[in-house]
C-alpha cells in the first residue's frame, strides 16, 4: 500500500494533466468549442510537467498552447460565414491543396529551428524525437483551429510517437493517455468526416 501512495504522490502532476487531457480529448472528439477553455487550463500545468523531466521543446510548446487556445476559440467562433449581422460558427471543412505545401514547409523549418534550440541551449536527450512531435503539433494546432478534418492525421502521428516518448521520460500516465489518444484520434476522424457530410453547409 505503501508504494502505490509513494508512486502516485510521485506521479500526482501526471496523473491531473492526463486527467485534463481525457476531458480535452472527449470535447474535441464531438467538435466542442468548450475543449479550448480546456486546451488554457491543461498546458498550465503541463509547463512544469514537461519541465521537470527535460522536455523542454514540450515545454515550450505548452505555452504556444495556451497562446493557440485563445486563436481557436476565436476562430471556431466567429471564423464562419455571416448570417445577417451574425457570425456562425466555423464548419468542419477538408484541408485546402493549397494549405499543403506550406503546411511542409513550415513544419520542416520549425522542427529544424526546435532541434538546433534543443541541441545548443538544453541538455534535452531526445532532441530529434522531442523536436519532431512539437514541430508537427504547430501545424495540426492550427489545423485544428481551422477546423479541418485532416487534423486528426496529422494528431495520429503525433499522439503514437508521443506514447513511446513519455513512456521513456518517465511519465508513464502521460504516455498511457497519449495511446489513448491514437485510438480516439481514429475515432474522431471517421466521426467529423460524418459531421462535416452532414452539416447542411
Amino acid at each position: 500500500m505503501n508504494d502505490v501512495m509513494t508512486f502516485l504522490g510521485a506521479h500526482w502532476l501526471d496523473i491531473l494533466s492526463t486527467t485534463i487531457g481525457l476531458i480535452y480529448i472527449a470535447l474535441e472528439y464531438r467538435a466542442s468549442i468548450a475543449l479550448w477553455f480546456v486546451a488554457i487550463v491543461m498546458p498550465a500545468i503541463d509547463i512544469y510537467l514537461y519541465w521537470s523531466v527535460g522536455l523542454y521543446a514540450d515545454f515550450g510548446m505548452a505555452i504556444y498552447y495556451t497562446l493557440a487556445a485563445v486563436y481557436g476559440y476565436a476562430s471556431w467562433k466567429f471564423g464562419g460565414r455571416k448570417d445577417g449581422n451574425a457570425a456562425v460558427e466555423l464548419p468542419i471543412t477538408h484541408m485546402r491543396k493549397s494549405h499543403i505545401l506550406p503546411s511542409v514547409l513550415a513544419f520542416i523549418a520549425a522542427w529544424a529551428a526546435i532541434y538546433w534550440i534543443l541541441v545548443s541551449f538544453t541538455n534535452s536527450d531526445v532532441p530529434v524525437t522531442d523536436s519532431f512531435i512539437n514541430a508537427l503539433s504547430f501545424v495540426a494546432l492550427w489545423a485544428l483551429a481551422r477546423k479541418y478534418v485532416e487534423q486528426w492525421l496529422i494528431w495520429i502521428v503525433i499522439d503514437v510517437i508521443s506514447c513511446f516518448l513519455y513512456a521513456y521520460k518517465g511519465i508513464p500516465f502521460k504516455g498511457a493517455l497519449y495511446g489513448l489518444y491514437v485510438v480516439i484520434a481514429i475515432m474522431g476522424y471517421r466521426k467529423w468526416r460524418r459531421m462535416m457530410e452532414q452539416s447542411p453547409s
